[in-house]
């Protein structure tokens, strides 16, 4: 069966229709439908948890898992939710899961908690959450949302690690806080540069990413016309 669903794409299109297979549903955000680099959503949680790599996978595992259950959640009830009141009743369900994700964190992963302070609950407004919820979730069955739901999550994860890789490595030297860079360079007169763990160049390594990304994939480019 053919769907079909909203798209936003730089060239301009708003629906397109396309086949839902699980590899495309998973694979396709980590690649040219990725949430961050080309629907550019999620940048104010790139900013503020990439200073480090551990947050950074943190968050992503929780924005993924919410995102995933979610989906399911809001397809598995889409058929008895008034249109009028599904705003409401995607942010109930949201908020639910961050609550837990938030709790289970506190309990198991307490330094990590502290680290990502109020941007766990932030999630509940992640416009990646609430914009799959509407475009897809609504309007397709639990087991395809689930997999969008979760392909979505990876493809924020992915652009997160990537960026927190750099920033802690030529920031601080170390990766997940073990020292990487030999004491010997230190010696030799190498410095970490103090500029990768400000929230400014979040923003340029998340630039950068788009323009190899759409260097290699020039559909991807805006019409200049």
């Amino acid at each position: 069966m053919i769907y079909l669903t909203k798209c936003f794409y730089p060239n301009g299109c708003l629906n397109r229709t396309i086949m839902p297979n699980a590899k495309k549903l998973v694979i396709e955000p980590l690649r040219k439908t990725n949430p961050v680099t080309v629907l550019v959503l999620g940048i104010c949680s790139c900013l503020a948890v990439t200073a480090q790599l551990k947050p950074a996978l943190v968050m992503g595992a929780s924005v993924t898992v919410v995102t995933a259950l979610s989906n399911l959640i809001i397809s598995l009830l889409r058929k008895g939710i008034p249109s009028r009141i599904r705003i409401i009743v995607q942010l109930v369900v949201v908020a639910a899961l961050v609550i837990l994700i938030d709790q289970f964190l506190k309990a198991f992963a307490y330094d990590v908690s502290k680290q990502l302070s109020v941007y766990v609950g932030l999630i509940i407004t992640n416009c990646i959450i609430m914009g799959r919820l509407e475009a897809f979730a609504l309007s397709h069955g639990p087991w395809e949302s689930f997999l969008d739901g979760l392909g979505n999550g990876l493809g924020y994860s992915l652009i997160l690690v990537i960026v927190a890789f750099f920033r802690e490595l030529l920031g601080s030297g170390t990766l997940l806080g073990y020292q990487v860079i030999p004491q010997s360079f230190y010696e030799a007169g190498y410095m970490n540069n103090g500029l990768m763990i400000l929230p400014p160049m979040a923003l340029i390594i998340v630039g950068i990413i788009i323009w190899i990304q759409r260097t290699r994939h020039p559909e991807m480019q805006e019409n200049q016309n």
